[in-house]
């Protein structure tokens, strides 16, 4: 419920890293609301439904005016793979530019444009290729390059003009709007505006891949992409785990000129459950909650706090070299040493095993595997950040933890018993699941 989520012995877990449960786990309006529409239609998309419609228009009004055309799919890895077949019909371009560390899908078509996986499997593709991530705190072009925006867009360009220098042609360019598999970056302010440029004078388009940062997660803007400033808009918009808080539905947004060169294939796009009733029902009770309650406002307020405690660490141990962010999406990367930057890999595992003794959930990203990764439900709170981070404190000031690191490696015991959840807010909890049990049965 909320941001907690309960084991099997009813012991109450802080989620500090669910971007899925976007407005809460188990929020009652978007179960209610899947509920009723169930109880009233589920069918395929083939059947007309006001819900699909509404929803469309709900969305549209998010986004950026040429942003007027909505597929709508089941998960983020069918919208990237759709993304990906829109790019290339209307470009009539093949090849495909990502991001180091990039994670866009499990599709094979996305692994292929995924180094975060192909590197691992088959190797990278003739038809794809790879820029360095805008990362001004361990990239090649740090905080104190006199433009990194412009040097690591550069690097985009040199890669296209190599590109056609072998006589291929860029059909996309794929970004994470905040890279999360490359551990929690935000990219510097103007870099997509070049980017774009560059793309769309080599014929291509750009996509921006809100899978994980879309509807209100940064606070201050409804998509990630718009931190970079209102004279920005990508060609193409994915979405998908927020949107459906749990559910499984995602969405592709675009032009029209793209839609009508994807339509212009003679081959219908259809998809048997995207948009169907009650996936669209859920989408729209999601928007009504985000809404109703001031989650971005909500995500602003707490983020900020939650960035300004985490700094307060940093001066505090030095095994903290970065904290990085923007509302509940906040990235603390962990180092071995000030100069070299060198990832705390190992304590950074540690940290997270011992979190989790403390029933707090976290989890690591980065190529390193070195970033702590907050990516919370929206509900989370101020009273939620102060808890996690005093307990990072006391276990980075602990007897079994030295300035950059671990004395001892016995922190990876079992979690540790905790008192049982009360009979009465266990049952409290059931029955907001429908189920009532009596005492001696729980």
């Amino acid at each position: 419920k909320g941001q907690y989520i309960y084991d099997e012995h009813g012991r109450e877990y802080l989620d500090c890293i669910n971007n899925v449960s976007h407005v809460g786990h188990c929020h009652p309006d978007v179960v209610k609301a899947a509920h009723e529409q169930n109880q009233l239609l589920n069918t395929n998309s083939r059947y007309l439904h006001d819900n699909l419609v509404d929803y469309a228009k709900r969305l549209s009004k998010t986004l950026p005016e040429k942003l007027c055309t909505f597929y709508f799919l089941n998960s983020g890895s069918e919208a990237n793979d759709l993304a990906l077949r829109l790019a290339r019909q209307y470009t009539k371009h093949e090849d495909v530019i990502v991001l180091d560390h990039a994670y866009h899908g499990h599709l094979t078509s996305l692994i292929d444009i995924s180094p975060y996986k192909f590197r691992n499997l088959e190797g990278q593709k003739e038809w794809v290729h790879v820029a360095p991530l805008p990362d001004t705190y361990r990239g090649i072009y740090r905080e104190d390059h006199k433009d990194s925006v412009l040097a690591y867009a550069n690097e985009v360009k040199k890669i296209i003009d190599q590109a056609q220098k072998k006589g291929r042609k860029i059909a996309a360019f794929f970004i994470e709007s905040l890279p999360s598999v490359g551990g929690q970056i935000i990219p510097p302010e103007g870099y997509f505006q070049m980017i774009a440029e560059h793309v769309h004078k080599a014929g291509g388009v750009f996509v921006a891949d809100e899978i994980q940062v879309g509807f209100g997660r940064v606070g201050k803007c409804f998509w990630a992409f718009q931190l970079q400033g209102e004279d920005f808009v990508p060609d193409i918009v994915t979405m998908g785990k927020p949107m459906g808080n749990g559910h499984p539905i995602a969405c592709v947004a675009t032009t029209k000129e793209i839609a009508e060169a994807f339509a212009d294939t003679g081959v219908e796009y259809f998809n048997t459950f995207g948009g169907n009733p009650v996936s669209c029902a859920i989408g729209l009770a999601v928007l009504d909650v985000i809404e109703k309650e001031h989650l971005q406002a909500h995500a602003t307020q707490v983020g900020n706090f939650l960035m300004e405690l985490l700094n307060q660490q940093k001066v505090k141990h030095p095994i903290i070299g970065d904290v990085r962010g923007v509302g509940l999406f906040i990235g603390v990367d962990l180092i071995k040493d000030q100069e070299k930057r060198t990832p705390a890999t190992k304590e950074a595992e540690y940290l997270i095993t011992r979190f989790k003794r403390e029933y707090i959930l976290l989890s690591t990203d980065g190529p390193g595997r070195n970033v702590l990764k907050f990516k919370p439900p929206l509900c989370f709170t101020m009273d939620n950040a102060k808890l996690v981070v005093d307990k990072m404190d006391e276990i980075l000031t602990g007897d079994e933890f030295e300035a950059v690191g671990p004395k001892s490696q016995n922190c990876f015991a079992p979690v540790k018993a905790r008192p049982s959840l009360p009979i009465v807010k266990l049952k409290a909890i059931l029955e907001n699941f429908g189920l009532n049990l009596s005492s001696e049965a729980l």
